[in-house]
């Protein structure tokens, strides 16, 4: 393995591309003082992974890039390539050419590379390793290392052996190994930490599952008795209503009976009712009758009467004749006396006699027949009689028939109303079970719906609970995943935050200017005050990466009681920026059409605005990928992708 050549650029005095080819012919490098031999040593130094600043003679490693001078502008970046020839196949590689690079930029982002390709610093470390090539090996002496070889500083000589004979690559390898064993034991610490809260969460997560595996359970056995019970009320329903449905046609049967009845009573009531009509006109009839016959009775007795008046007439006749005939007797013994000489006389006395008696013939006739008709009259009034005594006892008869169908009518009559009520009862009971019947369908409907609902439900829980399972694998797979990503970002938090408060790359100025924290809250770096959106941040920083690393001081006491800290210290130099020098700064008025103004992207404090107003005077940032032709005046054109940087007279750019 032979080193064949080293290409320098922006490291310290190398501004612009420097290479160093080592051909068998060259043996060394000589030059005047100055010159830039030792910053030869020095690159390579740094290109082999060279951290401390003081090895390299600087105050900080940013000190590496080109600092610029009164003609040239200062460097970007410091890039330094060391080329090795492996056509021997020293180095554990297939290339037979090995280029190692390190970049460094202003901006304090570094990178190594390992022929063209990005690699870490253990990379080219471990590719080394077996070489006895290091950063702080004796294959590159330095100027004071004879010096700590010579007084045998910090055991200088026993690492020169040590690495001559080949042992410090072993004890590199020991040392990583310790570490790893250390990294390891911590790691497993903290797997015996998450173990023991594991564990824990085990135990709570067994009672969990025992408490879901008894909900389950406890579910399940829930389901089968409710389905149980639903079966249950369901037969009974079922038994019920059939029941219900035999009793209503009971019912309905007895009520058709019932009705039937009712009609046959009612045609019972109305032939009766007609029956009575006919026997009450039958009986108006008879009464009718009666009443003729009690007037005719009426009218015979009238005749009695005067037939009998005329008797006692006949009799007061019968008397008076014979009264008469008695006087006549008495006269006609005294005619008989006087009968000589009424001779005449008893003539026409016998004549008168014979008309008498002829009279009384008559009469006698006359009563014979008036007794005749008086005992015919007798007869007729006593046939009257008898027939008025049966008529009066078929009245008596129809009165008892009568009473009796009137009572019966008005037992049926109650019957019927008794009848009638059973049957608006049996109705309303009918009703109240065609009802009880409805609401047992809508009941019955309604658990069925119900059941339907608690299957549905408990299908929908089921498949929510299975979404949910997979759900908590998901979760608890992107938990680990997160608790992994999280650890990782603990320890680069850590990492970052150790960096920061260590303050890694910062010139020793600014470190011990940082210590006094209440100073470094009251004067705050340029880069800590300053928030730029995310697609303008490379811009902004690259143009004012010149600024970031100085302080904003209120005044200038304040900025000369930190440089008369650092000259008693020996810490080295720091830039400060007077915040009351800037109080009455008004930023000019500047136009441009095709682009935004920096510090209308740049977010600060408004005490701070004056400043940014005057780092970011006529500067505009631009979306165009090619620079303008002309800028108005000393207006900056800084391209939004950070490819170029325009002035008046002059442009950069680059990677």
């Amino acid at each position: 393995m032979r080193l064949k050549s080293l290409e320098i650029k922006g490291f310290k005095s190398f501004a612009n591309e420097t290479i160093l080819h080592f051909n068998a012919d060259v043996t060394g490098v000589v030059g005047p003082n100055g010159s830039g031999k030792s910053n030869v040593v020095d690159a390579i130094r740094w290109v082999l992974g060279e951290q401390k600043s003081s090895q390299l003679r600087l105050d900080k490693m940013a000190s590496v890039i080109f600092n610029g001078t009164k003609r040239r502008k200062e460097g970007q970046m410091a890039q330094v390539t060391l080329t090795f020839d492996n056509t021997k196949n020293i180095l554990p590689t297939d290339y037979t050419t090995v280029a190692i690079s390190r970049i460094l930029y202003r901006s304090g982002e570094s990178e190594y590379r390992l022929n063209g390709v990005t690699c870490r610093l253990k990379d080219i470390t471990s590719l080394f390793l077996d070489t006895g090539i290091g950063a702080d090996s004796y294959a590159i002496i330095a100027l004071n290392m004879v010096e700590d070889m010579l007084s045998d500083r910090e055991q200088a000589r026993r690492r020169m052996f040590e690495q001559a004979a080949g042992v410090s690559k072993y004890k590199a390898r020991k040392h990583e190994t310790q570490q790893k064993l250390e990294a390891t034991a911590a790691d497993l610490d903290r797997v015996e930490d998450l173990l023991f809260e594991i564990s824990d969460q085990l135990k709570k997560l067994e009672k969990q599952a025992d408490r879901a595996q008894k909900y389950y359970e406890l579910k399940a056995e829930y389901k089968t008795i409710s389905i149980e019970l639903a079966v249950h009320n369901l037969a009974r329903h079922k038994k019920t209503y059939k029941e219900l449905e035999g009793q209503i046609t009971r019912e309905e049967d007895n009520y058709r009976s019932t009705e039937a009845m009712a009609r046959l009573l009612e045609a019972d009531t109305e032939a009766k009712r007609k029956s009575h009509t006919d026997k009450e006109t039958s009986l108006s009839d008879q009464q009718q009758e009666v009443n003729q016959l009690t007037g005719r009775i009426r009218g015979k007795e009238n005749e009695k009467a005067m037939l009998e008046q005329k008797r006692t007439f006949i009799n007061n006749d019968l008397l008076r004749l014979k009264d008469q005939v008695t006087h006549n007797t008495q006269t006609l013994r005294s005619l008989e006396d006087e009968i000589e000489g009424y001779q005449t006389d008893v003539n026409y006395e016998r004549n008168q006699e014979a008309e008498f008696e002829i009279a009384l013939n008559e009469a006698q006739k006359n009563l014979e027949k008036v007794r005749a008709d008086h005992n015919l009259m007798k007869g007729n009034l006593d046939e009257f009689i008898k027939e008025q005594q049966g008529l009066e006892r078929e009245i008596v008869e129809l009165e008892k028939t009568k009473a009796i169908q009137t009572s019966q009518i008005e037992s049926l009559k109650r019957d019927v109303e008794r009848t009638l009520g059973d049957i608006a009862l049996r109705r309303a009971e009918m009703t109240t079970l065609e009802k009880n019947l409805a609401e047992q369908n809508k009941a019955e409907s309604l658990q069925s719906a119900k059941i339907s609902d608690l299957e549905s439900v408990e299908n929908k829980r089921k498949s929510d609970l299975e979404a949910a399972e997979k759900q908590q694998d998901t979760l608890s797979k992107k938990l680990a995943d997160h608790n992994r990503a999280l650890d990782a970002r603990r320890n680069e938090f850590k990492l970052t935050k150790s960096m920061v408060e260590s303050l890694e790359g910062f010139p020793e100025s600014i470190k011990f200017l940082s210590q006094d924290k209440e100073w470094a809250k009251r004067c705050p770096l340029l880069s800590d005050m300053l928030y730029v959106r995310e697609e303008y941040r490379i811009v902004i920083e690259n143009y004012l990466e010149n600024y970031l690393n100085y302080y904003v001081v209120p005044d200038a006491a304040e900025a000369m009681k930190a440089i008369g800290l650092l000259g008693q210290s020996q810490k080295g130099r720091a830039n400060f920026f007077l915040l009351d020098a800037f109080r009455d700064y008004q930023a000019p008025l500047a136009l441009f059409s095709g682009g935004l103004r920096a510090a209308d992207v740049v977010e600060v404090e408004p005490q701070y605005r004056p400043l940014m107003e005057f780092l970011l005077e006529n500067v505009v940032i631009s979306d165009e990928p090619n620079p303008p032709a002309n800028t108005p005046g000393d207006m900056v054109v800084l391209s939004k992708a950070g490819t170029y940087v325009k002035r008046k007279f002059s442009m950069s750019g680059g990677s």
